[in-house]
C-alpha cells in the first residue's frame, strides 16, 4: 500500500535539472510539482506535451493527469493542442485510462473559447 505525501514544490530550474533525469520517479516528482505550483502554464502544458511522448508509461500517464491538473487549477490550456495529443494517446493501453480522465477534467473546467 503506498502512503499519500504531498508533493514538494520545485523551483523552474531545479524541475529543469529533474526533467533530464533518468529516473523516471524524479521525472515524476518533478511534472506533478510543476503542475500543481508553477505559475507558468504554458510552459507547464509543453513540458506535458513533451513527457507525453515518453518511453516509460508511468512518464506518459502523468503527463496526461497533469493536464486535468493544469485546466483545474489554472483555468487554461491551449486546448486544440492538447485534446488532439491526448485522442493520439488514447489506444495506449497503458494509459488510457489516464487519457481519458485527462479529457474529462478538460471538459469539466474548461469552456469551450479556452
Amino acid at each position: 500500500m503506498m502512503d499519500y505525501r504531498e508533493p514538494q514544490y520545485l523551483d523552474r530550474q531545479s524541475a529543469e535539472n529533474a526533467f533530464t533525469s533518468k529516473d523516471a520517479k524524479v521525472i515524476c516528482d518533478a511534472l506533478i510539482s510543476v503542475a500543481l505550483y508553477n505559475s507558468d502554464w504554458k510552459w507547464v502544458q509543453d513540458k506535458c506535451l513533451e513527457f507525453l511522448d515518453a518511453e516509460n508509461p508511468e512518464i506518459r500517464g502523468l503527463a496526461a493527469t497533469c493536464f486535468g491538473h493544469i485546466a483545474r487549477i489554472h483555468r487554461r490550456l491551449d486546448k486544440e493542442v492538447v485534446i488532439s495529443a491526448l485522442h493520439e494517446h488514447l489506444q495506449d493501453d497503458a494509459i488510457s485510462g489516464q487519457v481519458s480522465d485527462a479529457l474529462d477534467d478538460i471538459d469539466m473546467f474548461l469552456s469551450d473559447g479556452e
